[in-house]
């Protein structure tokens, strides 16, 4: 077991990978170029920055996050591990006081004996070895174009926002209120209520609101629906918002007994509850204009913005073009692809993909077969997503139902159906003793 395997990059997939790989005994040098190089993006110096939302979504095992997670579990994650020790309410999501998450595994990461962290930024794939990349959606130029190189075509690239955060303590609660949609849950929201009127000056401003300029490399060519910005949604038509991210189905104004026209909800950003992000509010509009629009939501009249939304680019490669269905490059199989980069989209798809990479790039050197998931599996259906040939115009993919083959009897009720959808993946995990 003497030889070493390069992971670049220490985000949740890098983090993910290296784990794997020093658990099953190989030495790992682990490249992060932070903190002397940064993203616009990153702000912390930790390894594995929750860089947009703080939450990872649902935690029900018959929804498709859930399952993932439970996956994730079986295999070892160091994510979920984190998570489990700096949860805080969300109500049925799994959502995490970011700073103590990544504080957790950095820390695990640098007190491993199988691991050795080089803060350096890496340039060239010319590593001898087998490499892991999971370099992430902001891939540092000179690197990317490398990956370019070894891809034989241009690359592809989505943009990614992140949502404003807000003091608690601004929030005006004569007019907001906590409550769960549907009363699930501890009433982990605070949920801003507009009637018509209120909502119609909103969404007018909104659209009309001017946004920050990209420079010429963050020029958007495509622009991935479930990381949206308000604005650009917005423009869509006048209730494109209001069946979307401030949709008042489940939802009560204590005020007047009714369903509002409109609700804006805003989810706890830290285990103290004195945070808490606009769920859904991803946005490019320039700060002063966040401060503006934003205001105009009932209970957000004086809100202390401590974090403005942020618009930046995210790159990944064609991999249905690119990778096998191990996550190694078809030209080069030493050459293993994780996270963003690889294609798939959200927080726990990176690190699961991580996981399986990590643990792909240790059966390559042992000559043994790789780990290929089954595809009604969650993490195997999304890898065999972003692995097939046939998939044409790919854009990322992250977890969900619809790409796991269906179940051999139709059930027709949904929590039902998904339920034994998830059953179906967690009996094969049992059976196989993992």
């Amino acid at each position: 077991m003497n030889e070493k395997i390069k992971v670049i990059g220490a985000g949740l997939a890098g983090c993910e990978a290296a784990w794997q790989i020093a658990n099953l005994g190989y030495e790992v040098l682990l490249y992060e170029m932070k903190p002397t190089h940064k993203t616009p993006a990153h702000k912390s110096d930790l390894f594995a920055e929750l860089v947009c939302s703080n939450s990872l979504k649902a935690s029900r095992v018959d929804s498709a996050a859930g399952l993932l997670k439970e996956e994730m579990r079986r295999l070892g994650s160091l994510c979920l591990e984190a998570a489990a020790t700096c949860s805080v309410a969300a109500g049925g999501a799994l959502a995490v006081e970011r700073e103590v998450f990544s504080s957790y595994i950095t820390e695990k990461i640098k007190s491993h004996e199988k691991i050795t962290v080089i803060t350096e930024r890496v340039d060239e794939l010319d590593f001898d070895g087998v490499t892991v990349v999971a370099t992430g959606p902001l891939t540092d130029e000179i690197l990317a174009g490398k990956i370019t190189e070894l891809c034989g075509e241009e690359g592809l690239s989505f943009y990614d926002a992140a949502a404003p955060i807000v003091t608690r303590e601004s929030v005006d609660f004569s007019k907001a209120f906590f409550a769960s949609r549907y009363d699930k849950g501890e009433d982990d929201y605070i949920n801003c209520p507009f009637n018509k009127e209120e909502y119609e000056l909103f969404h007018k401003e909104l659209i009309n609101a001017e946004s920050a300029p990209l420079k010429e490399f963050d020029k958007p060519l495509t622009v991935y629906e479930g990381c949206m910005p308000i604005e650009v949604l917005a423009k869509r038509g006048e209730d494109s918002i209001r069946f979307g991210p401030l949709k008042p189905v489940g939802l009560k104004d204590p005020r007047t007994g009714h369903r509002p026209w409109a609700v804006v909800q805003l989810r706890r950003e830290n285990a103290k509850g004195t945070l808490f992000n606009i769920v859904g509010f991803q946005t490019n509009l320039k700060f002063p204009e966040q401060k503006r629009v934003f205001s105009l939501i009932p209970g957000l009249e004086n809100c202390d913005i401590v974090r403005f939304g942020v618009m930046h680019r995210n790159t990944f490669i064609n991999s249905p073009k690119q990778l096998n269905a191990n996550l190694s490059h078809k030209k080069n199989e030493k050459i293993f692809f994780a996270g963003q980069i690889s294609g798939v989209e959200g927080y726990m798809e990176s690190a699961a993909s991580g996981i399986v990479a990590g643990i792909n790039a240790v059966k390559l050197i042992k000559g043994e077969e790789p780990l290929i998931l089954p595809e009604f599996t969650m993490i195997g259906a999304l890898l065999s997503y972003i692995t097939d040939e046939t998939v044409e115009k790919f854009q990322p993919m992250g977890a969900n139902f619809g790409i796991l083959p269906p179940l051999g009897d139709h059930i027709r009720d949904k929590r039902e159906r998904y339920g034994a959808l998830a059953q179906r993946s967690i009996d094969w995990f049992k059976n196989k003793g993992d």
